[in-house]
């Protein structure tokens, strides 16, 4: 089972870009597909991101176009760039790693880093 930290979290303006990181270690990072979802109060928790282990990606409606989901295998580590940030992406921002068999929302995942848009 691979353990994954997440990293990059803060206080933006609107408008701003903040770029997360989640580190992986324990296993074959290049085989797992990895995903960012996000909780925000009061909500549950919500896909935000996907980049399988082929390299193919999946962005919910509310990020096209605004965020961007990357990986570098050499270094077992995950990102995503948010640009554009606005006070709706207010959330804690959590990593998921998991086999490609493995059902959806399985896995593992970091303890969150929290992410604040606000003037």
């Amino acid at each position: 089972q691979v353990q994954l930290v997440e990293s990059g979290g803060g206080l933006v303006q609107p408008g701003g870009s903040l770029r997360l990181s989640c580190a992986a270690s324990g296993s074959i990072f290049s085989l797992y597909n990895m995903a960012w979802y996000r909780q925000a109060p009061g909500n549950q928790r919500e896909l935000v991101a996907t980049l399988n282990s082929g390299g193919s990606t999946y962005y919910t409606d509310s990020v096209k176009g605004r965020f961007t989901i990357s990986r570098d295998n050499t270094k077992n580590t995950m990102y995503l760039q948010m640009n554009s940030l606005n006070p709706e992406d207010t959330a804690v921002y959590y990593c998921n790693a998991r086999r490609p068999n493995w059902p959806v929302n399985s896995g593992s995942w970091g303890q969150g880093t929290q992410v604040t848009v606000s003037s």
